[in-house]
C-alpha cells in the first residue's frame, strides 16, 4: 500500500502507473493530498477505502466504518456561526508550534460552540516595552505555562487589563501561578509579591519550591532547588477535589478530576488565606497535599476568570472536547457579544 502525498488528488492513470512500477494493486495506491485541517482526514481516506484495504490485507473481519461524528466535527469546523478572537500570551510565539496542545484544545471547544477560533499570539516581551493596547481588541486572554523569568512581566500586565477589564482569563501552570502574582500585588496589598523561582528575595513569595514530598510508598522527601530538576516536578495525572459552587465546579460538573500536572513551583499555603480574605476564590485543592490547584474570581468580580496548575489540553480530543476550554469559550461568545450590537449576537448553542 502506497500512501502519495499531494497538493491534489492523483490523477488515476499516474496511480496506474505508479502501481505498476511498486507491484501494488492499483487501488492501494492512495492519495494523501494536503487539506487545511487534520480532521478531515479520516473522512477522505475513507473515501478511498484505505480502512476496507487494511482489514482486507491483515484479514480483519470488521464491522462498517461509522464515521458520523467524525462528519459533524468537520461539519461544525466549517460552518461556525460566529469567530472569537483569543490573546495567547506568551514567550515563544515566534514558534506557534510550541502551543500546539494549546491551539488545538481551542480548537476542540470552538466545533463544539459552534465558533472558529482566531488565534492572536502575543510576545509578552512587547508588551513590557509597548503596552496592553494589543488587547484591547481581544474577546479572551489566556497565559500558558512557561519558564524562565524572560516576558514574565509581561504576562502578568496581561493578567491585569484581563482582571480589570472583565475579558475571559484562563491561566494553565505559570499563567495560574502569575495570575496570584498579580492578585497579590494589586489587591490584597503584597507589593513586589513574586515567585521565588523568579525572585529567590521577595518578600512575599506567593509561589514557591515545595520543600516536603510525599513519594509514592508515603515517605515524606525533603528537596530543594539544588535537588535534580525532573525529580522536583509534579508529574503526570493526580486528583483535584473542586470546591462546591465554584466555576470550577459548575464547569466540570463534578466534584473531584483528574489532570495531568507538569511543574515544580506551587501557590505558597501561608498566604492563601489572605489572598481569600481580598478576594481570591481557590476552587480546587490536589486531593493527597491540599495544594492550590484552581483559582477563580467571583462572579460578582468577574465573568470568567479561572488559572489551574494542571494542564487540560493535553487531555482535550476533537470528539469530546475538553470542559474548561469549551466554559472559556463560551465566556468569549459572550464578551464579543456585549460588544456587538442587537442583530450581529450570536446564541451560544453547545454541541455534545
Amino acid at each position: 500500500m502506497l500512501l502519495c502525498r499531494s497538493d491534489r488528488e492523483v490523477p488515476k492513470e499516474e496511480r496506474r502507473k505508479i502501481a505498476l512500477f511498486t507491484n501494488v494493486q492499483e487501488e492501494a495506491v492512495i492519495s494523501a493530498i494536503d487539506v487545511d485541517s487534520i480532521y478531515k482526514i479520516p473522512g477522505l481516506l475513507h473515501e478511498q477505502m484505505l480502512d476496507e484495504i487494511i482489514c482486507h490485507k491483515l484479514n480483519i473481519l470488521a464491522k462498517p466504518a461509522d464515521l458520523s461524528i467524525w462528519k459533524k466535527l468537520v461539519y461544525a469546523l466549517e460552518h461556525p456561526k460566529c469567530t472569537v478572537t483569543i490573546a495567547l500570551v506568551g514567550k515563544y510565539v515566534d514558534l506557534t508550534e510550541s502551543y500546539k496542545s494549546l491551539s488545538e484544545a481551542l480548537i476542540h471547544a470552538g466545533i463544539h460552540t459552534n465558533s472558529r477560533i482566531n488565534i492572536n499570539y502575543i510576545d509578552s516581551e512587547i508588551i513590557e516595552k509597548e503596552g496592553t493596547d494589543s488587547l484591547i481588541n481581544m474577546d479572551a486572554i489566556l497565559v500558558p505555562g512557561g519558564f524562565g523569568k524572560r516576558g514574565v512581566e509581561g504576562k502578568i500586565m496581561a493578567i491585569n487589563f484581563a482582571r480589570i477589564n472583565r475579558i475571559p482569563y484562563l491561566g494553565i501552570c505559570l499563567g495560574m501561578q502569575l495570575a496570584v502574582i498579580e492578585y497579590a500585588r494589586n489587591k490584597a496589598g503584597l507589593k513586589d509579591a513574586h515567585s521565588t523561582e523568579f525572585n529567590p528575595d521577595t518578600p512575599h513569595p506567593v509561589i514557591g519550591l515545595i520543600t516536603e514530598w510525599r513519594t509514592r510508598d508515603g515517605q515524606i522527601e525533603i528537596r530543594d532547588k539544588n535537588s535534580d530538576i525532573g525529580g522536583s516536578m509534579r508529574l503526570g495525572g493526580q486528583e483535584c477535589i473542586l470546591k462546591k459552587n465554584s466555576l470550577a465546579w459548575k464547569t466540570y460538573g463534578a466534584d473531584k478530576i483528574t489532570e495531568r500536572h507538569r511543574h515544580r513551583y506551587e501557590v505558597n499555603n501561608l498566604y492563601i488565606p489572605q489572598l481569600e480574605k481580598a478576594g481570591l476564590c481557590i476552587g480546587g485543592l490536589s486531593k493527597e497535599e491540599s495544594l492550590c490547584e484552581m483559582i477563580e474570581l467571583p462572579e460578582t468580580e468577574h465573568p470568567w476568570f479561572l488559572g489551574c496548575q494542571f494542564h487540560p489540553e493535553f487531555t482535550s480530543t476533537p470528539r469530546l472536547g475538553h470542559p474548561l476550554f469549551k466554559s472559556y469559550i463560551q465566556a468569549a461568545i459572550r464578551f464579543h457579544n456585549s460588544r456587538q450590537p442587537a442583530e450581529k449576537k450570536i446564541h451560544v448553542v453547545l454541541n455534545e
